[in-house]
């Protein structure tokens, strides 16, 4: 880390001033539902963004690619390299458009503005002889367009012309948070613009140009910048097209579907059209004025090699592959390995808007429950005050946005490499929790993330719950301190600080915060407070019967029910179409009796570390009260398996059966004592290949029960990677390692399994250019939604064993 320091600061940049800080987490590339664009973490700011075409045909610009989106048909995209701290490098694979686009992006700290960038857009085609043989054309047009909301200005310094320009383009602009700035678009020298086809000698005066439009968007519409730019593209087409109908050839699309180079008077929408003949590069240079930077095409030359073997250096370190496997798979599951991180940390996004929130909304079977807190007699879907959320994102295609119960898994891999952004991410979802406790499990903040959501989805409501996995991170934070506390310091480990080394909080090189426990406690107890607030709300809102039904149980508290379920989903517990029973006010559901077990060990922890140590005995009674009531109230003798609690025909509470991922929560969350009597059966169920056990991972439904692979089949036998990571970090860390009658059973299955999951995922891979949602319960397959790099990135911690 050293060595690879010094070369860092040979480097004719700002890196000697490169210090984890909130400040250069301003900048990033946090538009993850775009291919690529740019904003800070403001906000009302400066936007960017990227679009392109091919232009083989006039049909083309209909699909025109902007945000990601699986219709798209792309072969891959992925973040090869990506810090979310320092930029990286990513490659987009178009073989409709015989073009493969890397961009990279470079963050300079500097000045007292959050510092600047330099994006690079290359493009390679794919079939070089594609255009010889006339089947895809080479001819690419792209478009990059940047534009601001809220105060400020932007305007073009560039001397307009009616027939496009030759040379740079430079913008400048000021807003009260990013200060002065100026942003340069500059061709590389050996770029071939597109300048012969039919009727080339009509249009000789805006051949070989780049084309402009300026445009004035109304306030909060800069998201739909894409709709105006490709509607000004057609609208001055659309004449031109109409001359040549009759004729028997059109002139060349590159020729007609240009932008008009009219810039609209106070203009606060740019976009810059550039037309290419094979391969192409151009720079785009965003200066602040404050960190008195001037960029060439030589900063981000060493800028991506210097940032690319920092990151392969570093990444070796935090996630290394294990010596197990062979030589010539290692180097291709490092490849994976480090896309499919980057891919997590590239799908980071910046989002800020109003959400819609119904107070009143509950069904039937919820609606005799005494909770007032929650009600302020506004009933019906209402807009909220605008919010705002830095966040993780499970799927940059299908779900660009904040999931409460993914989130915790993102910040575990996150945490992993960066402790201190994970930890900005996790102030930002507590920022979130309501004077009641309640946090939407959704966070749908702004128009533009509610463009991609469906209606029926995009209302959310207080009594409504989701696993508790932000506390995933907390737990995370302390293991990572007090493995570091109990070790060697930082320096006697030859590690830097302001490269990101592996301790927590890692921060200012001229700073000891990072091995300081009061400084990590004052953080964290800044935390604690809302989190309080935040579990206290699920046990007041998501709490269930007993006496009513005369359960018998060592507590009469300790029994806690998902709300918000329909007839035919849970989509509360996370697992939405998982068999359960019939909805009545009288369920008991084990995988949330079992989360509330693990919520209260983690407040447990947590308020020990901080030294709320009432809080903490409280906290420790709670929790053998539901390890109590879990056994008492959900084990099932005749099954031997763990069971949700109903109510039959009669009335009377009954065990509600069903072999799959719910059956496994007291195991999966480590809550059942290593020697219990009733590993073994859970053991043996997990580990039957006609249950649950296959060649890929373990199914989420038994493959005996009646309705494995039934009707919607998302949670009713696919693979999902996050509960096999689960699985197996309660096979290594507590099974597995600690005394017990099925000690040597778990290292088996933990060995065979962790080979299982990873194999199946990185096949796919290789297969298909993605990561995927779930995997088929027969055959191993992804499924559903791609890229999605949420917590099936968590296959990079499975590999390296950190659980």
């Amino acid at each position: 880390m050293r060595i690879l320091w010094l070369l860092l600061t040979l480097l004719p940049l700002v890196y000697s001033n490169f210090v984890n800080n909130t400040e250069n987490l301003l900048w990033g590339a946090y538009r993850p539902n775009l291919y690529f664009g740019l904003r800070p973490r403001l906000p009302q700011s400066l936007m960017t963004g990227l679009v392109w075409f091919g232009t083989q045909n006039y049909q083309s610009i209909a699909k025109a690619r902007h945000a990601c989106d699986q219709g798209d048909g792309l072969d891959s995209y992925t973040w090869t390299h990506f810090d979310p701290r320092q930029g990286g490098v990513q490659i987009l694979q178009d073989s409709q458009n015989n073009v493969e686009i890397t961009t990279e992006l470079l963050k300079v700290p500097g000045g007292s503005h959050g510092g600047g960038w330099v994006a690079r857009i290359k493009g390679t085609p794919i079939n070089p002889s594609a255009l010889s043989i006339m089947t895809v054309s080479s001819r690419i047009s792209t478009i990059f367009y940047l534009g601001l909301e809220g105060l400020g200005g932007l305007d073009m310094v560039t001397d307009e012309s009616e027939n496009g320009i030759d040379g740079p383009v430079e913008f400048s602009g000021t807003t009260p948070d990013l200060g002065d700035f100026t942003i340069r678009i500059v061709d590389a020298p050996d770029n071939e613009a597109v300048t012969t086809g039919p009727h080339s000698e009509v249009f000789e005066e805006r051949l070989g140009k780049t084309h402009l439009v300026g445009l004035r968007l109304p306030p909060g519409q800069l998201w739909t910048a894409k709709d105006y730019i490709i509607q000004s593209i057609v609208d001055r087409a659309s004449p031109i097209v109409e001359k040549y109908r009759a004729a028997e050839q059109a002139p060349d699309p590159s020729f007609i579907l240009q932008l008009p180079d009219d810039i609209l008077t106070a203009s606060n929408l740019f976009a810059v059209q550039k037309s290419f003949e094979g391969e192409f590069q151009f720079d785009v240079f965003f200066e602040s004025a404050s960190a008195n930077q001037a960029f060439d095409a030589s900063t981000i030359d060493k800028g991506i090699a210097a940032i690319v073997a920092s990151f392969d250096s570093r990444f070796e370190e935090t996630f290394p592959i294990p010596s197990s496997y062979a030589a010539n798979d290692v180097t291709r599951l490092k490849s994976f390995s480090k896309a499919i991180t980057s891919n997590l940390f590239g799908g980071i996004g910046y989002f800020y808007g109003t959400s819609i929130v119904d107070k009143g909304f509950a069904y039937e079977w919820d609606q005799d429950d005494e909770i007032d807190d929650e009600d302020d007699g506004q009933n019906g879907a209402r807009l909220t005050e605008p919010r705002a959320l830095l966040t993780a994102t499970p799927s940059r295609s299908f779900f660009p946005r904040g999931f409460y119960w993914d989130e915790g898994f993102h910040l575990l891999h996150i945490g992993a490499w960066d402790p201190e952004l994970s930890l900005e991410i996790l102030k930002d979802w507590i920022k979130l929790i309501d004077d009641n406790g309640w946090v939407a499990r959704e966070q749908i903040l702004g128009e533009e993330a509610r463009s991609r959501v469906p209606a029926q989805f995009q209302t959310q409501v207080p009594t409504f719950a989701n696993p508790p996995t932000l506390t995933m991170a907390v737990t995370a934070i302390i293991k990572q301190f007090n493995a570091a506390h109990d070790g060697p310091s930082a320096a006697d480990l030859g590690m830097d600080y302001d490269m990101g080394g592996q301790m927590p909080l890692a921060g200012n090189p001229e700073s000891t915060a990072a091995l300081d426990r009061a400084a990590v406690q004052s953080i964290l107890r800044d935390m604690y407070k809302p989190l309080k607030r935040h579990y206290e709300w699920f046990r007041r809102t998501q709490r269930g019967q007993i006496k009513q039904y005369g359960r018998r149980a060592r507590s009469r508290a300790e029994g806690y029910r998902w709300r918000g379920r329909s007839e035919a989903h849970v989509l509360t517990s996370g697992m939405d179409d998982y068999p359960r029973g019939p909805p009545h006010a009288g369920e008991l559901h084990l995988d949330l009796i079992s989360w509330m077990g693990f919520f209260t060990r983690t407040m447990k922890d947590f308020a020990q570390f901080i030294d709320e140590e009432e809080d903490a005995a409280s906290f420790a009674e709670i929790e053998l009260a539901i390890i109590n009531n879990i056994d008492d109230l959900h084990w099932d003798e005749e099954n031997e398996m763990y069971c949700d609690v109903g109510i039959d025909s009669d009335d009377e509470s009954t065990h509600i059966c069903h072999a799959g991922y719910v059956s496994l929560f007291p195991f999966m969350l480590s809550l059942l004592p290593p020697d219990s009597p009733h590993l073994g059966p859970i053991l043996d169920m997990l580990r039957d290949p006609e249950q649950l056990w296959s060649e890929y991972g373990i199914r989420s439904l038994s493959k005996s029960h009646p309705e494995f692979g039934q009707g919607e089949n998302y949670w009713k036998g696919p693979i999902w990677v996050q509960i096999n990571y689960m699985v197996l970090g309660a096979l290594h860390n507590t099974y597995a390692r600690e005394e017990g009658p099925f000690q040597e059973k778990a290292r088996e299955m933990y060995e065979e399994l962790r080979k299982n999951v990873v194999n199946n995922v990185f096949k796919e891979y290789q297969r298909t250019g993605y990561v995927w949602e779930q995997y088929d319960a027969l055959t191993g397959e992804g499924r559903r939604s791609h890229p999605f790099t949420g917590w099936t990135s968590l296959i990079t911690l499975i590999l390296a064993e950190k659980y």
